[in-house]
């Protein structure tokens, strides 16, 4: 199902004339009610909107960093500088996690809650799910961006069972007893509650779950964790991505799992820049490198040229499902990335390469950085559970080596452990664990 294919339908090319002139009153609205865009413009030498341009200027524009939005929080302003409308236009108030120990406030107007419920519809319904069709998801949003999502599934014509997170128990009974078609969760849940069904004696592969929806990690895309979760379940795995400060599923993949289509077409526009020096690379086929995320059409706390940290490889070529958008695939966040001999390691690459050895081992793996901080000196420890009933091997562990440092370009220490050793998560997995590291980071 397309949800609007009139819209996903159109073709690329005409996508840049339709965007120019809302991303043109996106940016006189910034400098009509954003306090933080205005003097950030200025003080890069931008004093009008004239001045900025369009599209085709974008480039020349700063970036935005997530510490910058931090910074313009205070008692005065607590969502921050940037906040664009009156409080009173405002909606909804999303949080997140607040990994700094500091929420960050996402403000929406109606047009704004309105465009991200049409965005997740569009990248939802690439999927495959249809109207009738019952779905379970275990996401706890509440007070998260992610709530936004789930009010697509209504839309779209789905019976939507919530379950959320750390109610195993109750989320088999539901598969069991409510028969749903479609399953919503990470990818690190899914092939957890594979375990469990396989320890306790029951048959997802004979369940009524015909599709897993995966979004809120990297791992649904790689081709040997996608394989085990699609045997495991006999269920067809898609994914979907998307950032809080920008919108909620602003990609998502279509039945022909060749990556996520970019959903969020007339809301944001998207770029694509180096990592380290911050410059423009092209958006052509196979193309390599960080998002960056504009709002088009936003008014609640609208973001230009936004970092999202999200490394990604873009596909251009037709899809046969008939959307026209480019579409991602996420190799991993530049903020988990480590650097090993000048060499730029993703965990979620590293559970790739591993994942090839399946069914010795489970797919679940321990990264274990010896130097707190981004750089590490080689061997990079490698903690690799082995699947039940299979015993450690000196072979195994040196061809998984072998195969990471061909692979990847880096050197590997890899220890292989019992299975049910290493953590599982009812959310997102943690591949990278720095317990092990000293204070001195590595040269």
């Amino acid at each position: 199902m397309i949800f609007e294919p009139e819209i996903e339908t159109r073709p690329w090319a005409e996508q840049r004339a339709h965007d120019d002139p809302l991303y043109r009153d996106q940016v006189r609205h910034l400098f009509a009610h954003s306090r933080f865009f205005r003097d950030k413009l200025n003080a890069a030498g931008f004093a009008t909107p004239e001045v900025v341009g369009g599209l085709g200027e974008i480039a020349a524009l700063p970036l935005t960093e997530k510490d910058e939005l931090r910074q313009s929080r205070s008692e005065a302003h607590p969502i921050g500088t940037h906040l664009a409308a009156p409080m009173e236009s405002v909606v909804r108030i999303f949080s997140t996690s607040g990994t700094t120990g500091i929420p960050s406030y996402i403000p929406l107007t109606a047009g704004d809650l309105e465009n991200w419920v049409r965005t997740s519809c569009r990248s939802y319904a690439a999927s495959g799910v249809e109207a009738g069709q019952r779905i379970v998801t275990t996401y706890n949003a509440g007070p998260f961006v992610a709530g936004a999502a789930l009010e697509a599934f209504p839309r779209l014509g789905l019976c939507h069972i919530p379950v959320g997170t750390g109610n195993t128990e109750r989320l088999l009974a539901a598969i069991q007893l409510l028969k749903p078609q479609a399953l919503a969760c990470t990818p690190s849940y899914a092939l957890h509650l594979a375990e469990v069904a396989q320890a306790r004696g029951l048959d997802l592969r004979a369940s009524s779950v015909e599709r897993i929806l995966v979004a809120g990690e990297p791992g649904g895309g790689e081709p040997a964790m996608r394989a085990k979760l699609q045997e495991a379940w006999n269920a067809r795995v898609t994914e979907a991505m998307g950032i809080g400060d920008i919108s909620v599923s602003l990609w998502g993949e279509c039945e022909h799992q060749q990556g996520m289509h970019f959903s969020g077409r007339g809301f944001v526009h998207f770029e694509l820049i180096d990592p380290d020096t911050g410059a423009a690379v092209p958006v052509t086929d196979g193309a390599r490198g960080e998002l960056v995320l504009t709002h088009l059409q936003h008014r609640g706390a609208p973001l230009l040229r936004f970092r999202t940290r999200d490394h990604v490889v873009i596909h251009t070529e037709p899809c046969a499902c008939g959307r026209t958008s480019p579409r991602v695939r996420c190799i991993g966040r530049t903020d988990d990335m480590l650097i090993v001999r000048g060499v730029n390691v993703f965990p979620s690459a590293v559970r790739e390469v591993v994942n090839r050895f399946q069914p010795t081992v489970t797919g679940v793996i321990s990264i274990r950085p010896k130097a707190k901080g981004v750089k590490q000196a080689p061997p990079l420890k490698v903690v690799v559970e082995l699947a039940e009933g299979t015993a450690a091997d000196d072979s195994l562990r040196e061809r998984i080596e072998h195969d990471v440092r061909a692979t990847l370009v880096v050197s590997t220490a890899v220890q292989l452990v019992p299975a049910g050793t290493l953590p599982r998560s009812e959310y997102k997995s943690k591949l990278l664990d720095f317990s092990e590291a000293t204070d001195a980071p590595e040269a």
